[in-house]
């Protein structure tokens, strides 16, 4: 498995706390980068900028990459442009919303 694999499946084990639902699913990942052999940067965003929930989120994603052999060092960079919207869910997000 390759290492975007590898962060795209440890960013599922992450959840939204008032959803329950993963970051991934939930279309808060914009990008995930590789500026260099060990270090990951993730770009995402939250459902609402306001969300009291900003810090554990980031938090619980550095945590889960944090887990990645590969991986020395992860930024995490919280963007509110675009604006999530529920369109970004994935289909298996919008079956656990319902």
């Amino acid at each position: 498995m390759d290492l975007t694999n590898k962060v795209y499946d440890q960013l599922k084990t992450v959840l939204d706390p008032e959803l329950g639902i993963n970051v991934v699913d939930l279309g808060l990942i914009y990008d995930v980068e590789f500026p260099s052999p060990r270090k990951a940067v993730i770009t995402m965003t939250l459902t609402t900028p306001g969300c009291p929930l900003h810090d554990s989120i980031s938090s619980g994603v550095r945590y889960s990459l944090e887990k990645i052999e590969e991986l020395d060092e992860v930024d995490v960079n919280i963007v509110w442009e675009p604006a999530w919207t529920p369109d970004r869910m994935t289909e298996e997000g919008r079956r656990m919303l319902s």
